[in-house]
C-alpha cells in the first residue's frame, strides 16, 4: 500500500486472500516517498515467489505502475478514495497506464475484487484454488436466490 492510511481497504483483501488459503506479506512503500524500496521490491517479486502484486494507493496513485514498470507479474491497482476527489484522481491514475505496462485497475476501494481477481489469475496453475473459486461462486449464487426468494414472498402482491 502507498501508505497506511489504505490499510481498511487492504485489510477486505488481506481477509479475501486468507479465506481462499492464499498467502500474501503486507507492505507500505510509497512511489514518490520510497520509490527505491518499491522498485527493489517489484524486481525481486519473481524470484520471491510472489506470482501477482496488488498495489493499492490514494490521489496520484503511482505505486502500481511503479511496481507494473519494474515486474513481468501481473499488477492489479486498487485505486483508494481521498478526501478532495471521491478517488476519481486515484482511479484515472491507475488505470490510465502507457502501453507495454499494463495494470489491471477494480473498483475504488476495491479490496475484495482485487483479492479475487488475484485468485484467479493464481488459479490457472492451481487446480485446488480453481474449485475453491467455483465453490465461492455458488455459494453467492445460493445467498442471492435465498434473498430473491425471501424478498419476494415478503413484498410481491
Amino acid at each position: 500500500m502507498g501508505s497506511d492510511s489504505d490499510l481498511p481497504i487492504l485489510e477486505k483483501a488481506m481477509n479475501t486472500l486468507a479465506s481462499f488459503g492464499v498467502p500474501y506479506e503486507v507492505h507500505v512503500y510509497s512511489a514518490h516517498r520510497t520509490p527505491d524500496e518499491a522498485i527493489a521490491f517489484a524486481r525481486g517479486a519473481a524470484g520471491a515467489g510472489f506470482g501477482v502484486l496488488i498495489a493499492a494507493a490514494g490521489m496520484a496513485a503511482h505505486l502500481a505502475g511503479v511496481l507494473a514498470a519494474n515486474t513481468t507479474l501481473p499488477v492489479i491497482g486498487i485505486p483508494c478514495k481521498s478526501q478532495n476527489l471521491d478517488g476519481m484522481d486515484a482511479l484515472l491514475s491507475t488505470v490510465q497506464m502507457p502501453s507495454g505496462i499494463p495494470v489491471a485497475t477494480v473498483a475504488i476501494n476495491g479490496g475484495v475484487n482485487a483479492a479475487l481477481l488475484a485468485c484467479q489469475m493464481l488459479a490457472l496453475s492451481d487446480d485446488a484454488l480453481a474449485v475453491r473459486l467455483r465453490e465461492k461462486r455458488e455459494s453467492d449464487t445460493r445467498a442471492v436466490l435465498e434473498k430473491d426468494a425471501r424478498i419476494s414472498r415478503e413484498y410481491s402482491r
